[in-house]
């Protein structure tokens, strides 16, 4: 039987690793425009250096937690560590685009692995419901706070050493994780029921996803067409499959489906703020990668607090759907700052206003738009839930990052901008959708 000690460096064995994929996407933005300058990339191509990852990432989420279900979670957690891991230094080592974007998109195959098990193992590991709060307190900080390492790093590494070692640094992370994995983390046990993998559910809605932004990008309606015949044929195969990737009987609570529109809003605002601020701040603003990290740093620092305890406190007090669509509305207003923004903008009057009101919306309204998608789901199909939601995250991330690049390239920044806005606003509009009873019942709870 595991000790008290042994559960809790087990458990900060899981937040290590999912530290390191969660500051792996902040390094990497604030990197983006000297990956662009050196190896050539144009605008709408380096939306591939982050869009690879996150398709990868997204459409292999929740066929990563399936696979550790029937093949082992210790198992599946120490490959997906050890394929990020090498991934990072191919990604280190690239000198031509193509293997960047190949590494990148490998990377997040192991990202996905990673995140998807190592929630899984947590929740495994403490059973008790005032360890597992604690627990998922310290886990959520983790994954905010890795935001805020990231950018600091990214500009750091970037600005002294070069954009090869916003990857590297990845490497003594992963060997860390991959050497403690047997010592700390229990064996696998044999699954009590066999189940079928649905591998074409996996690589159909992958498929989908990739040609979709791939289309955006290029402007190319043939491949957008496709995608959606793809998409088609993956609801076809999730309504037929035993065991689907993602069950469709989920979509019928109306809190999930909503809050899964809300995501997908919610992902394809922020992460393209991410990116084209990144680079309005160096292109137009004239940043170093340094004082691009150091912009990014006070939403990253609101977002890290709200998640131990601020966006808790505000559920208890108003519910979901308050603080939610305050949040989406604050989040419009910091994008629309950033359209209005001129090109030789000063950083405290015309940067932090709108990183302040990002950071406090995006902190405000990620941890209810989870529960608002959770409130209604059977506890035996939390984990399922849950990877759904992550999956509509990442892709309407991606596949927002892929449309507003695009639209900054032909249009110019301050139109991407406004047009981001437009997404966190009808987010809000959205979340009028959502009835009271999934507020009070989630008020309850937190209560």
């Amino acid at each position: 039987m595991m000790t008290e000690q042994k559960r809790w460096l087990a458990f900060y064995l899981l937040c290590a690793g999912e530290f390191m994929i969660v500051i792996d996407t902040t390094i990497v933005n604030v990197a983006l425009p000297s990956i662009q300058a050196d190896l050539a990339f144009t605008e709408s191509s380096l939306v591939w250096v982050v869009n690879a990852y996150m398709v990868t990432y997204g459409g292999f989420l929740l066929l990563g937690g399936r696979m550790g279900d029937l093949y082992g979670n210790r198992r599946w957690f120490l490959l997906g560590t050890a394929l990020f891991t090498v991934a990072s230094l191919v990604c280190a080592l690239a000198s031509a685009q193509w293997l960047l974007v190949v590494a990148r998109a490998v990377q997040g195959l192991g990202g996905a692995a990673v995140s998807a098990i190592a929630l899984s193992l947590i929740m495994n590991l403490f059973t008790e419901a005032g360890e597992r709060a604690k627990a998922m307190g310290i886990y959520g900080f983790v994954c905010a706070g890795g935001g805020s390492v990231g950018v600091l790093a990214g500009g750091l590494l970037t600005s002294a050493l070069g954009w090869h070692w916003v990857f590297l640094v990845n490497l003594p992370i992963g060997a860390l994780v991959c050497a403690f994995c047997f010592t700390l983390l229990a064996p696998d046990r044999a699954p009590a029921e066999k189940r079928q993998l649905d591998v074409a559910g996996a690589i159909t809605v992958t498929l989908s996803s990739m040609l979709a932004i791939y289309g955006i990008v290029n402007g190319t309606y043939a491949l957008l067409a496709v995608a959606a015949a793809l998409l088609a044929v993956f609801l076809v195969l999730e309504s037929r499959v035993r065991d689907p990737l993602m069950p469709l009987r989920l979509f019928r609570v109306r809190s999930l489906a909503v809050a899964n529109v809300i995501g997908v809003l919610w992902a394809a605002a922020m992460f393209a703020w991410f990116f084209i601020s990144a680079l309005y701040m160096q292109l137009v603003l004239g940043y170093t990668p340094m004082q691009i990290g150091l912009a990014f740093l006070p939403s990253n620092l609101i977002m890290a607090a709200f998640s131990i305890g601020i966006s808790a406190k505000l559920v208890m007090r108003f519910g979901l759907k308050l603080p939610i669509a305050a949040g989406m509305l604050l989040a419009a207003a910091g994008l629309g700052l950033f359209a209005l923004a001129p090109n030789g903008g000063s950083f405290l009057v015309h940067v932090l206003p709108g990183m302040l009101l990002l950071g406090v919306g995006c902190g405000m309204a990620l941890n209810p738009v989870m529960l608002a998608g959770m409130s209604d789901v059977d506890p035996s199909e939390s984990g399922l839930a849950s990877g759904v939601l992550n999956t509509s995250f990442m892709m309407g991330g991606a596949l927002g990052l892929a449309a507003l690049a695009s639209l900054a390239e032909a249009k110019g920044y301050h139109a991407a901008f406004a047009v981001g806005a437009l997404f966190a606003l009808l987010a809000a509009l959205i979340t009028g959708l959502l009835d009271s009873r999934p507020a009070e019942i989630s008020q309850g709870e937190a209560a």
